[in-house]
């Protein structure tokens, strides 16, 4: 018996642990407020997903070369890089222009709403937002882009 079966890496629970965790989906989180980024990517880990988090655009986009996220959570207003270049950087890519892209951002009016629809995001969250709405885009995101 080899040292990782005593360890009992290899029981059955372990085993179905280490798959659960294969199928939890991956969320890239960009937002570049510590506290809102810590509380959010809490409540999707609490939630079934695997989180991702980056400080800026410039940083999220380096983490989704690295990372392929099944879903990107990204705010507007951030430095280094906001959010609209993020969108449409990620859209000139074949490898990621067809992960799903929500803004989460402070920017209400209609016509900012409109530009990061029309940049091709598939939702738009303003803050603040119920975690229940957050909840509820995200899977309505990521269930389209399943099928």
């Amino acid at each position: 018996m080899t040292e990782l079966h005593k360890k009992g890496y290899f029981s059955k629970e372990n085993i179905e642990l280490q798959y659960s965790r294969s199928l939890k989906k991956s969320v890239l989180l960009i937002e570049d407020d510590n506290v809102l980024r810590e509380n959010i990517a809490e409540l999707l880990e609490l939630s079934g997903y695997r989180v991702i988090t980056a400080a800026n655009g410039k940083s999220g986009i380096d983490k989704v070369k690295e990372h392929l996220p099944d879903i990107i959570i990204c705010d507007i207003v951030m430095p280094e890089m906001n959010g609209y270049v993020v969108r449409d950087h990620l859209s000139k890519n074949d490898a990621t222009l067809e992960i799903p892209f929500i803004f989460l951002s402070a920017k209400t009016e209609e016509r900012d709403i409109y530009y990061g629809i029309n940049l091709g995001a598939d939702g738009y969250i303003t803050k603040p937002f119920k975690e229940r709405d957050l909840l509820t885009t995200l899977e309505r995101c990521l269930a389209k882009s399943s099928k």
